[in-house]
């Protein structure tokens, strides 16, 4: 494995051949991110099929190095996260305030937010990626992948080619196998996307799912063992405790079935049970970072008193200078004012001069600080889990509810702002706010992971920042025609219906269904309060339990990972126990070993697990690709939905064999 580059090496990273790649994948990925999240309420990261992509072509270029194609994925991200937009947006829609997106004020809502995620963390990048334990899993499989292509590049060493054609071919092998499950599962249907079991007990149910997503697999290997129980801990207080005993409470319907009733009462209530818990796990998280991350706001700041700048640091450690920092930050916070008054005056909201003005100001520094707030624990889900299992909707979830709550005390002083049109305006404010929150999670999310990898390759921290803010800006202007070239050519499903629209072809839109239904359901006083607060206690408690334990030496107890248990669907959850699983089986049997001996294997585990997460990725975009083309949900589908029965034992059947030969594979060999 090659090492890191190292402080004194200072190659090509930010060039403009990597920009104009860059920019193209990033169009590229964005347009798929939007479809696929419209239609299925799912998006994939696209900074390691960006990494495979930009190796491809960069490697018959002069010059072309490790850090390059670092700085190609880094931009390139911006497509996998930012698109999370289309979770809340489409709302605006779905109430009629919009009867399209306009072009500037979307695209300015998009980049606006972005650039603000990429500027709220760079403060955490010390004490979230370099001194962290956090396992970042496709920060570092993106990682794995940069250092593999380099050694391929080292034709006049033959050793490093050996060693990369090795590495190459663990990598080969598990993106391989996942694109073939992906291609039988989502594509020819033969192999079910995951297997789901009901236990009747009298009057309530018990689940048990397991998905088939070898990517979730591999980022489970690489979270470890405690995030890996965190979670399988929330799960069974969901499917085993509080969903049986909401489904002995209700009374299904006359044509519902028991397990139709048990998903019912998991949609609309336990996950809020999950946000709350994830909640207090984000307040708490932010607590104990503050510290550390002021200590860093004031070194950084010091340093530019006593005039050192950002060049008295090592390369790898240079972020952007405080200056650059105020000056994006206060143009964005201006961008953003004038974005909420356009809003708001285009609404034609016959508010007073000085209470408009004031509710303006309001969703500003909402947007602003909540973000700020945020951006802690955005990064923190994604350097525990991953960025693609990262529940952005879920911080949407806690962002409408505040900012509804907020809008709904103003009401009582503006009563226009509540009142007129059973608050449409109110809600659709909200939405907006939110949207912009959505945006800076996002790429708060995203820029840690990036950073990590760049941190593992040796990448210059400010290039990359800059970096992934170039890829803001480009996603900001390709969204908005995307939007709207999809809800001409389909619609959204409980939109206004426009001319020609055919219902049965309508795009879903889930998440931003949902968080319109929780904006109205605050105004019109429907909302379930009671399962936020119970996750809320939860949350309490599993922090206490936590503290206990690591002040014993007993453990740890990741409170968000118990939280997204109970907010992820089982399917995603524990797919990612099975992972974590996986890799304690593989470690213990590699422990048994000499230490001399352990290494090795130990790397080659994680190039396999970072396999299962290209292959899927990029036949994840081939699929996106033909459906979008296609404009059908199953445009390979072999079988009908008659074959689904055995579609789920044949996938559990292959999951089974898949661990099996992981753990052969690694641990036996």
């Amino acid at each position: 494995m090659i090492e890191r580059i190292p402080d004194d090496t200072d190659l090509p990273e930010l060039t403009l051949r990597g920009m104009l790649l860059g920019a193209v994948l990033t169009v590229v990925f964005t347009a798929a991110n939007i479809y696929l999240g419209l239609k299925v309420g799912l998006t994939f990261a696209s900074s390691i099929p960006a990494a495979v992509i930009s190796m491809a072509v960069l490697r018959r270029c002069r010059g072309a190095n490790i850090l390059e194609n670092n700085m190609v994925q880094t931009q390139a991200s911006a497509a996998g996260t930012l698109s999370a937009i289309i979770f809340i947006l489409p709302g605006l829609l779905m109430i009629g305030h919009w009867q399209g997106f306009p072009f500037w004020l979307t695209a300015a809502v998009c980049g606006v937010g972005g650039l603000l995620g990429v500027l709220y963390t760079i403060p955490l990048r010390r004490v979230m990626v370099v001194d962290s334990p956090l396992p970042y899993p496709e920060g570092v499989a993106a990682a794995e992948i940069l250092r593999v292509g380099e050694l391929a590049r080292e034709k006049d060493n033959g050793e490093a080619v050996a060693q990369g054609q090795a590495q190459a071919r663990e990598i080969a092998f598990g993106g391989l196998l996942a694109a073939l499950v992906t291609l039988f599962s989502g594509g020819f249907r033969l192999l079910a996307e995951s297997f789901t079991a009901w236990i009747p007990l009298g009057a309530a149910a018990v689940r048990l799912s397991v998905g088939f997503s070898l990517a979730l697999v591999g980022a489970g290997y690489l979270i470890g063992l405690a995030a890996g129980l965190a979670i399988l801990l929330g799960l069974v207080l969901a499917w085993g405790v509080i969903v049986p005993w909401l489904t002995i409470q209700a009374a299904p319907a006359p044509d519902q079935t028991l397990p139709a009733l048990a998903m019912s009462l998991w949609r609309q209530q336990v996950r809020f049970f999950g946000a709350g818990t994830i909640g207090v796990a984000a307040i708490w998280t932010l607590a104990t970072l503050a510290r550390p991350m002021w200590d860093g706001i004031r070194t950084a700041l010091e340093s530019v008193h006593l005039g050192n700048g950002a060049g008295a640091a090592p390369r790898t450690e240079r972020d952007l200078s405080p200056r650059a920092i105020m000056a994006v930050g206060l143009a964005s916070l201006l961008v953003l004012l004038v974005i909420f008054h356009r809003f708001l005056y285009a609404a034609d909201s016959g508010l007073a001069p000085l209470a408009y003005g004031a509710l303006v100001l309001a969703c500003v520094l909402f947007a602003a600080l909540f973000g700020f707030l945020i951006a802690a624990a955005a990064g923190y889900m994604a350097g525990l889990v991953g960025s693609s299992s990262s529940p952005i909707s879920g911080i949407g979830i806690l962002a409408v509810i505040l900012v509804s709550l907020m809008l709904l005390g103003f009401g009582a002083a503006a009563p226009q702002l509540t009142g007129a049109n059973e608050g449409k305006l109110a809600v659709a404010l909200a939405l907006f706010t939110t949207s912009v929150v959505v945006a800076i999670a996002a790429i708060s999310n995203d820029n840690l992971q990036d950073l990590k990898t760049g941190y593992l390759v040796g990448a210059t921290p400010w290039r990359q920042q800059v970096a992934l803010m170039i890829g803001c800006v480009v996603g900001a202007l390709v969204i908005p025609p995307v939007l709207e070239l999809l809800y001409q050519a389909y619609g959204f499903a409980g939109a206004l219906p426009r001319p020609g629209m055919d219902p049965a072809q309508a795009l879903a839109a889930p998440q931003a269904t949902l968080m319109t239904a929780i904006a109205m359901g605050i105004f019109h006083a429907t909302l379930e309060w009671k399962m936020i607060l119970g996750g809320v206690a939860l949350g309490v408690v599993l922090i206490v339990i936590d503290r206990f334990l690591r002040r014993s030496g007993a453990g740890s107890l990741p409170v968000l990972a118990v939280g997204l248990g109970i907010y992820l669907p089982p399917t995603i959850g524990m797919t990612l126990v099975v992972g974590a699983l996986l890799g304690h089986a593989v470690e213990r049997a590699l422990a048994r070993r000499p230490a001399a001996e352990r290494e090795e294997p130990r790397r080659r585990g994680v190039l396999l697990a970072s396999g299962f997460i290209v292959g899927e990725s990029l036949m994840g975009i081939v699929l996106a690709a033909l459906i979008a083309g296609t404009g059908k949900e199953a445009p390979l589908a072999l079988v009908g939905e008659g074959f689904e029965p055995v579609a789920q034992w044949l996938g559990l059947a292959v999951l089974a064999s898949v661990c099996i030969l992981f753990y052969r594979r690694i641990a036996l060999r």
